[in-house]
């Protein structure tokens, strides 16, 4: 779905593809970093224009998503068993929990079995040779700013997961919000799960960088947003107690690599295969969380160009919207609620 811009307001992409008003410092510096490198006034108009059509074009490659995720919550048994239902006498050996957004409920997918909450409870079934029970908080549509609600349900609900697993950042980067701000709330999450008594496993920000779909120069603005944020929120993590992961290092040559895999028909939540790929990835640290991974290093990221554009005016529009942010990074007014 699109919303018409009025005076003052920019365009910025959604977590679905959508391109809705928001702040204008994406677009400025992006402008401004166009135009810089046309070298006039006049130019930074038609950057204006450019960057605009580019939206549109995304928004008309990806739809705007209005289903919810297949629900894989059950037990899961080895032998690729489950998932059975689950009540309150139901015993577990493990108790995973999901929490975040989009890419942590699974919305790409149509079976439940294919979630990524749902491919790693298998997969920990199956290494463990145990019981494993999945339970999802995650939201379509969610930021950093609803983890503090999915917490909250969980610890209204009961009972606590032995391991909790978050995904979110990337409808933080296409929203807008402050990268510092994001990572704070997203330390917070992980604070209070770990105070419950939680391992927390939080898959940082994936590279939008991938999403073919979003044509250039948006898409290395968009890129560099969302590789600052995960390493922010690496860091709160980690301050936390909790093991981050750093998705967008470990994943993105494989969804660059092979798109028409990788990603859903919508071009741009995973696939069937891109969730197996990332419940490959997270399984070692979710297996050390619970001491359960042996002596053995843990995977290392594999050391990956920053560039996905070596043409000077995308290098200089992606320097120019980098130094921006940092002018000034306190919280902004809450915003009021979209579904993205």
């Amino acid at each position: 779905m699109a919303s018409a811009t009025s005076r003052g307001q920019v365009w910025s992409l959604t977590s679905v593809g959508v391109v809705r008003a928001s702040r204008r410092r994406l677009a400025q510096g992006a402008v401004a970093g166009a135009a810089a490198a046309a070298g006039s006034a006049g130019a930074g108009w038609a950057a204006w224009n450019f960057l605009t059509g580019q939206a549109r074009a995304a928004r008309s490659v990806i739809p705007h998503r209005t289903d919810n995720a297949p629900n894989g919550d059950g037990l899961y048994e080895p032998g690729g068993i489950g998932p059975s239902p689950v009540s309150r006498t139901t015993s577990a050996d493990i108790h995973l929990m999901v929490f975040g957004d989009s890419t942590a409920a699974g919305l790409g997918v149509d079976l439940p079995t294919l979630t990524p909450g749902a491919q790693l409870a298998r997969k920990l079934a199956d290494h463990l040779e145990q019981r494993v029970r999945l339970s999802t908080k995650a939201i379509v549509g969610a930021t950093s700013r609803g983890l503090e609600g999915q917490v909250d349900a969980m610890l209204v609900a009961g009972p606590r997961p032995d391991v909790a697993l978050i995904l979110v950042g990337a409808n933080d980067v296409t929203a807008l919000h402050h990268i510092r701000p994001s990572a704070r709330r997203l330390g917070d999450a992980v604070a209070r799960l770990h105070e419950a008594g939680c391992a927390v496993v939080v898959g940082t920000c994936p590279d939008l960088g991938v999403v073919t779909a979003i044509p250039q120069p948006l898409r290395a603005v968009i890129r560099q947003y969302s590789l600052r944020l995960a390493a922010a929120q690496s860091q709160q993590v980690r301050t936390h107690g909790g093991r981050p992961v750093p998705l967008a290092e470990l994943l993105a040559d494989q969804f660059r690599a092979a798109p028409e895999r990788m990603f859903s028909a919508d071009n741009y939540h995973p696939s069937a295969v891109g969730y197996e790929a990332a419940a490959d990835t997270l399984l070692p640290d979710t297996l050390a969380a619970i001491g359960a991974w042996g002596e053995q290093p843990l995977p290392q990221p594999p050391i990956t160009s920053d560039l996905i554009d070596d043409s000077r005016w995308v290098t200089r529009l992606r320097k120019r919207f980098t130094r921006a942010p940092a002018h000034n990074d306190r919280e902004s007014a809450p915003a009021r609620s979209t579904q993205p």
